[in-house]
């Protein structure tokens, strides 16, 4: 996909429920997040280790690639090293089996449904009558479904058309893995459906998208990662109409009104962070001027700058190591990763119950009888 495409797969679930948001986006920076250039290093990793695993290169120019992004990689470590090499790389090594062609990090194009429409696939099989693409997503937020999964489908799409005259294949099957959260999430549907999904849905939207055309249509989902986010008027009317309803004429919200304004409460403190933190950069980093409001330093907490130093002073004077170096233990997820996925830690580890958070219904969690969790704390205490 080219850098500045106005649709680019990654947001194709953001353009497809909102259409003008794709060119309002095209009007923002370019910026990449460090969580973005940590990705690409996991991703050069993969595919420096599957090239090796399947043939493509001997021993020796793998060892000489690997040596040289070690040394070049600002992300490589041993995490990044366990995570890549022995989960994603064996997950997908298990999946080519005996099939006819395994292709990595390749262009595929579906520019005849979407505007400029390319992108680059991850991993690409063949064989049993089906075509896998598989995407590696190293990021540790929340677990990503494939199910309807528009970037995936867009990238299937595309494979379909660059293999079809090649190979006989009726099904797609798209796979997203995440390794550092140890998920896996696999979606199969007829090539059929997915030319289906492309002809009337995507192909529409996509025209209306890159003309600038449609509604736009704000969410949490579709606002998260939009670089358009903060200076969106569409978004900053949605978040600042805190209901839909003309309130009763009470000096106190009724029971049911609360329950309208928990549905945009989260929406609305988001959209404000956004803003102040927005606000924050282009008056640190582009010296913007804001009426009203100006850049000071914000308070301070001291540190010390050598603890080693410290340590040393402190010895020399007569004070007790105890006292102001105590052992301590490291956390629980230093913990895991010194000792591996064992149990060997089992019986010393608790995770006691979360505190009660107000969810919406259509939460998966089940829902807590507060008075039997009120007694189960109370009989605890005693």
């Amino acid at each position: 996909m080219s850098k500045h495409a106005i649709l680019s797969a990654s947001s194709a679930h953001r353009w497809l429920a909102c259409p003008p948001s794709a060119k309002l986006e095209s009007t923002m920076p370019e910026s990449e997040s460090t969580y973005a250039a940590e990705g690409t290093d996991a991703h050069t990793l993969a595919n420096i280790n599957l090239r090796y695993l399947l043939g493509d290169i001997i021993k020796p120019s793998y060892g000489k690639l690997r040596k040289k992004f070690i040394t070049t990689s600002k992300y490589f470590n041993t995490e990044m090293e366990r995570y890549i090499e022995k989960d994603f790389c064996t997950s997908v090594m298990e999946l080519v089996g005996e099939c006819k062609i395994v292709d990595l990090e390749e262009r595929v194009d579906f520019s005849e449904w979407v505007p400029d429409g390319f992108g680059t696939a991850d991993v690409i099989i063949i064989g049993n009558n089906t075509i896998h693409v598989i995407d590696l997503k190293y990021g540790k937020g929340v677990p990503v479904s494939t199910e309807r999964n528009p970037q995936l489908m867009l990238y299937a799409l595309g494979a379909c058309e660059k293999y079809n005259f090649l190979y006989d294949f009726d099904n797609v099957s798209m796979t997203i893995m995440q390794p550092r959260l140890d998920a896996s999430s696999t979606y199969t549907i007829p090539v059929n459906e997915l030319y289906e999904w492309a002809d009337n849905i995507v192909k529409p939207i996509a025209d209306l998208a890159y003309a600038g055309g449609g509604e736009f249509a704000p969410s949490e989902e579709t606002c998260r990662f939009c670089k358009a986010n903060t200076v969106c008027r569409a978004r900053a009317e949605a978040a600042t109409k805190i209901a839909a309803k003309v309130f009763e004429p009470d000096d106190i919200l009724s029971n049911d009104e609360i329950a309208e304004l928990l549905k945009v409460t989260g929406q609305v403190s988001k959209w404000a962070k956004d803003v102040e933190e927005y606000a924050l950069e282009q008056a640190r980093d582009h010296g913007v001027k804001f009426p009203g409001w100006k850049l000071v330093e914000g308070r301070s907490n001291r540190k010390i700058t050598d603890e080693e130093a410290v340590m040393e002073v402190l010895a020399t004077n007569g004070f007790d190591e105890n006292d102001f170096a105590p052992r301590k233990l490291v956390g629980i997820g230093d913990l895991e990763k010194l000792v591996g996925k064992t149990d060997l830690l089992k019986d010393y580890i608790l995770k006691p119950p979360g505190n009660p958070t107000l969810v919406p219904e259509s939460d998966k969690r089940p829902e807590l009888n507060s008075s039997a969790k009120a007694a189960e704390v109370f009989k605890e205490e005693f």
